[in-house]
């Protein structure tokens, strides 16, 4: 059966889950670390991101010499599961405590796996980057938020992987970003950008200038911070002239000059008629206008679906 649009796209009021937020931010970014401590260097940095499942998030099985170790965030039974290739398995609770604790709890596990990956121990694309090991500022988890969060998450997947149908060319999975805490889905041009500036908080530059190092659009969702409302989101790198004045669809959507994005807020795709066609038109005008006023070769990136 399938779900009344009021389940599949729940509340997400800021109040009630910015502490919970800037928490789970925290341990997605510590077990993020391991991802980019053990897998293989992908273009784009793709090798570190996170994938939705059907109760959470996953890294998907990492190397570790000749062993497989993967890590799942379930926000179903609010745990944590340690697997390993060898039959290993170690559960750790989703509830509340610090940063400080989790870090902890997480790397003695690892160790007690007999895993020992050496990560860079503090957190990255944030303003105040507090050491994991000495973060007890972040505790709180409140598990329903937490939840849906995850649903929305899950939702925006499944419409991004019906966009990506129409698309022949170079493009990424849809695949959740724990530096940023978003969901995203990036379409390429086939040429080069210009060099990144760089400058994001407490992340090397060589990483944006690995990650924009072709012209792309990228679209997703970003669940807010202590200012911001959850919105889908849409970019281009570099920016196209023009690309601010472009009309957007559903009318909900606008653009954001600090941003430098399209925004549609999460409270106003909840309200629309059809969701899913609404976010669907979302992600697809914001492509279009990224491809025409880049002059992309459409024809020859897309395909009839």
């Amino acid at each position: 059966m399938l779900q009344e649009p009021a389940v599949m796209w729940p509340e997400l009021p800021l109040s009630s889950w910015r502490e919970t937020y800037a928490t789970l931010h925290m341990w997605t970014q510590i077990v993020g670390k391991t991802r980019l401590a053990l897998a293989p260097m992908e273009n784009h940095f793709w090798q570190v991101a996170f994938y939705l499942t059907a109760r959470g998030l996953t890294t998907s099985p990492m190397p570790y010499g000749g062993r497989s170790l993967e890590v799942d965030f379930d926000f179903v039974s609010h745990q944590l599961c340690i697997q390993t290739d060898d039959g290993a398995q170690r559960i750790l609770p989703l509830a509340p405590m610090t940063v400080a604790s989790f870090f902890s709890q997480y790397m003695n596990t690892l160790r007690d796996l007999g895993i020992e990956p050496a990560i860079y121990p503090r957190p990255v694309e944030v303003a105040t980057a507090i050491p994991f090991a000495d973060d007890q500022e972040h505790g709180t988890y409140f598990a329903e938020a937490a939840h849906r969060c995850w649903l929305i998450l899950l939702n925006t997947e499944r419409v991004l992987k019906r966009f990506r149908g129409g698309f022949a060319g170079k493009q990424s999975p849809v695949h959740f970003f724990w530096g940023s805490f978003d969901l995203a889905s990036t379409r390429f041009s086939g040429r080069p950008a210009p060099r990144h500036p760089g400058g994001v908080p407490h992340c090397p530059d060589r990483v944006m200038i690995e990650a924009y190092s072709r012209e792309c659009s990228s679209c997703g969702f970003w669940p807010g911070d202590e200012n911001s409302q959850p919105a889908f989101y849409a970019y281009a790198y570099p920016e196209p002239a023009d690309y601010a004045r472009r009309r957007i669809e559903p009318p909900a959507a606008n653009y954001d000059l600090k941003a430098r994005e399209f925004l549609l807020p999460y409270e106003a795709l909840r309200s629309a008629p059809q969701p899913d066609e609404a976010l669907l038109r979302f992600f697809q005008s914001t492509y279009e206008a990224a491809a025409d006023l880049g002059a992309w070769d459409r024809a020859a990136l897309e395909r009839v679906v």
